[in-house]
Parts: structure tokens; C-alpha cells; sequence
């Protein structure tokens, strides 16, 4: 394995252009069910994600939150943060003290580590508590490029800290916690489980990834497929979001090699996993390499491989049958793992 470098995120010749070049049509490689939706994917992939516009694009990415249900009931609170962060912002969904300790869901929201807030995720959230019966938790860990791995990393234990401490005060069961996040908020979820099994204060029994943001090389070294990546999230953006996340570096010490969860050289005693991703996203090497690994080292994985699926698939409004079919085995392999020990 190469060194964590400077020259990891450079765009090498044998990266090749990015799939999103008029060159290239990646509508026929889209499952039938979701190409009515590939002309709006299309614009959508093609507003740029740089320094310059990121502002704009945080403010413009609160506009896709779904409105939220009456029921389960959510919150917004502030809980003390890490050294550097005063106070975090989380999201409640679902608590409830009045019957017998629940299963607990710590969420992390995507958003390329650079975007995003868990309000948007709410109404989603909200589904996937009354699925499951569950309370979760959502945190919105400080983004890059203010704030780097360590720091958001911090924040996302500092959430999970939070939700073991007050368990009971929250209806839930502290020995029947998972861990859950998408893109960049399933990288994010994949590094706090490799944190927590290291620490040794709190036991996770489930890590749900959801088309994970892994490895940071992808996007910079070597070359993939055009039809991969050519929606939503592209190689430019990959590049973008990873080298806010990292800095401007000549080379990361060991102690944050050993928590990119494409670099961490021992996965052993992490909890099982559930992996999701489609065929045509940016992620799918590098999701199925990191299931390869875990599988190989005996972790009990689920993945899911969705045909002809972009970035982000699941999300659309009203909603497609094969998002509900992949979010079905998402809440199917939530709720198996999650009543283990109840």
C-alpha cells in the first residue's frame, strides 16, 4: 500500500477525464426504472463543486430536505463538543422513555465531507425509526475544509459518546447501537467504528454504510469505467471533497492512516456491516473492496450491488422501486442486527 501522500490526490494521466465530458452518454448504462430521471441528474452533475462555489452549494443543498412527519416526534439539541467545538448540533428522532429500551441508531449525513447537515435527513430518519422502532440520533459534525478528519472525527465520537451516556434518558438501549451514514456520512461512519473498536468505550453492534465515501485515491489514481461516476458524483468532486477533508499535505502520520477505512491495515473486530451501493456509482470499487476485506478477515457483511444505480439513487422524490427495494434490505438488515440481543 502506497504512502498516504500529497500526490495521492492528483489527478494522474492514467486517471483519465472525468466521465461527465459531453463525449459520453451514461444513460444507457441506467436501470430502465431510473432514467426518466437522468436529464435532471445530468444538470445536477454538472454545477460545479470547488472553492468558490461552496457556499452557494451549502445553502442551495438545505432546499432537498423533505418535509418532515408528524410522527415520530424529532428534536434539535446542543450537546458539549470536543476540544475546538464548544457545542454540536444533533438531531433526535424518536425518543421515548415510556416502555422497554430500544435499539439506537447514531447517523452521520453526507454531503462529499464538505456539505450537508443532518436536518436535511429528518424525514428519512423518521422512516427508518418507525420502521425499526428505534431512536436515532443524527450529528452535524463541522465540515471540511474549516475542519479537518481529526476534528470531524472527534465530533462523530463525541455524538456517539453522547447517545451511550444518556441512553436511558432517550429510551434506548445502550448495548444495541448501530451505526449509520451516507457517502461521505457512511465514510464517516466506517472511521467511527474503526475508532470506537480501538478506544474500547462503547460497543457497536452494526454498521450500516450506505454508498460509503472510502478510499481517497478514487477519482485520482487509476482508471475506472466512464459510466462510473458520470452522475451525481464525479471524479472532480471525489478529488475536491477528500483533499478539503485532508489538507494540503506532504504526508499523514500512521494514527490517521489507521482510521481511512481503505487504508486501515486491521479490520478485525469491527461489527458486521451492511454495504450498499449501485453499479454505476463513483464508490462501487472501493465499497466492494472494503466488504472483500472485511468478509476476509470473518466480519459478517451484507452487500448490496444495485444494478444500473447512480450516486444517491434512493433519495429520489416520490420515490422508485428500486430505491424502496434497496432501502427494504437496508431496514431488513438493520432490524436482523439490531434485535440480536434483545
Amino acid at each position: 500500500m502506497e504512502p498516504l501522500t500529497r500526490r495521492t490526490l492528483e489527478m494522474s494521466d492514467a486517471a483519465g477525464a472525468d466521465a461527465t465530458s459531453a463525449e459520453f452518454d451514461p444513460v444507457p448504462y441506467v436501470h430502465p426504472e431510473l432514467r426518466r430521471y437522468a436529464p435532471q441528474m445530468l444538470a445536477m452533475t454538472r454545477a460545479p463543486l470547488n472553492a468558490q462555489t461552496l457556499e452557494s452549494t451549502r445553502k442551495a443543498a438545505l432546499a432537498y430536505a423533505l418535509p418532515t412527519l408528524p410522527q415520530p416526534r424529532w428534536s434539535a439539541r446542543k450537546i458539549p463538543g470536543p476540544p475546538g467545538a464548544p457545542e454540536l448540533r444533533i438531531y433526535v428522532v424518536n425518543a421515548d422513555t415510556g416502555g422497554a429500551p430500544r435499539p439506537a441508531i447514531l447517523h452521520l449525513h453526507g454531503g462529499g465531507f464538505v456539505v450537508g447537515s443532518g436536518r436535511t435527513e429528518i424525514r428519512r430518519l423518521q422512516e427508518v425509526a418507525k420502521a425499526l422502532n428505534c431512536v436515532i440520533v443524527s450529528v452535524d459534525y463541522r465540515l471540511a475544509p474549516e475542519t479537518s478528519l481529526a476534528g470531524s472525527l472527534e465530533d462523530t465520537y463525541a455524538g456517539l459518546r453522547w447517545l451511550y451516556a444518556n441512553a436511558e434518558q432517550l429510551g434506548a438501549d445502550r448495548n444495541r447501537i448501530a451505526v449509520m451514514g451516507d457517502s461521505a456520512g457512511g465514510g464517516h461512519a466506517a472511521m467511527l467504528a474503526l475508532a470506537a473498536r480501538d478506544r474500547g468505550e462503547i460497543p457497536l453492534v452494526y454498521q450500516a454504510l450506505i454508498y460509503p465515501m472510502l478510499d481517497e485515491r478514487t477519482g485520482s489514481i487509476g482508471k475506472k469505467p466512464p459510466y462510473q461516476g458520470a452522475l451525481i458524483w464525479t471524479p472532480e468532486k471525489n478529488r475536491f471533497g477528500w483533499s478539503s477533508l485532508l489538507g494540503v499535505f506532504d504526508d499523514v502520520s500512521s494514527s490517521i492512516q489507521d482510521v481511512l477505512p481503505a487504508r486501515a491495515q486491521n479490520l478485525r473486530g469491527l461489527p458486521p456491516a451492511f454495504i450498499g451501493v449501485g453499479s454505476i456509482d463513483l464508490f462501487v470499487d472501493e465499497d466492494i473492496e472494503y466488504g472483500r476485506r472485511l468478509i476476509e478477515v470473518g466480519i459478517p457483511v451484507t452487500l448490496d450491488v444495485v444494478p444500473g444505480a447512480f450516486h444517491g439513487f434512493d433519495g429520489l422524490p416520490p420515490g422508485t422501486r428500486v430505491g424502496e427495494r434497496f432501502r427494504a434490505a437496508l431496514i431488513g438488515a438493520l432490524g436482523a442486527a439490531l434485535n440480536i440481543s434483545a
